[in-house]
């Protein structure tokens, strides 16, 4: 292993930086949390592994070959993401005023139907594309790294997001938990659904 615990710190707290500013998977996490609790929020996070893993692999294996063979994939991806998140908020605005555990189609808490979205938010965020792709060289030099290095820093890349999302997600279920009435609940529908149209957008624009 050529890396130091101080060149994996480093990058470590440019992770936690990454996590710590908004972005699509962020307001994504807020918004399932709300709507269903940890429950719905905890198969994003895990969708969101699959990208924080793919996406150093792919910086490693070369930045520029691998985007001009995915380019087509990376904007279906972004569709895809866009029209999900668009619509599961229009849904949830749309129901504002009934219980999340009356309907689950308000949010499609079930755990692939969250996967899936972390896994689409992940793909199509460009903040992670750009760290990972654009970034990552940066930290290392990716022609002497061994497969012990590549190991650790795939490792750091998805348990350091993973920690923060799940902890976020916690969090905003016991303050969910706190909300019973139905003006609070309809409240928060509205809000999850504004927070998921966002996401959209934001994949859409930037």
């Amino acid at each position: 292993m050529t890396l130091s615990l101080s060149d994996l710190a480093l990058y470590a707290g440019a992770l936690l930086v990454l996590f710590l500013t908004p972005g699509p998977v962020w307001l994504a996490m807020l918004a399932r949390s709300m709507s269903g609790g940890f429950h719905a929020a905890w198969p994003l996070a895990l969708g969101v592994v699959v990208g924080d893993v793919l996406w150093p692999f792919l910086a490693i294996l070369g930045v520029t070959w691998i985007l001009s063979v995915f380019s087509g994939f990376m904007l279906a991806l972004r569709i895809i993401a866009v029209l999900m998140f668009v619509g599961m908020g229009v849904l949830l605005i749309r129901n504002a005023d009934r219980s999340i555990a009356a309907d689950s189609r308000l949010t499609r808490p079930g755990t692939w139907a969250g996967f899936m979205a972390g896994l689409a938010a992940i793909l199509g965020n460009p903040k992670a594309i750009l760290f990972y792709m654009g970034v990552l060289p940066g930290f290392f030099d990716l022609t002497r790294i061994t497969p012990a290095d590549i190991a650790a820093i795939v490792f750091l890349s998805f348990a350091v997001p993973l920690v923060g999302n799940l902890s976020l997600a916690f969090f905003v279920d016991r303050i969910r938990r706190v909300m019973s009435s139905p003006d609070a609940i309809r409240r928060t529908n509205v809000v999850s659904g504004w927070l998921l149209i966002v996401v959209g957008v934001v994949i859409a624009f930037t």
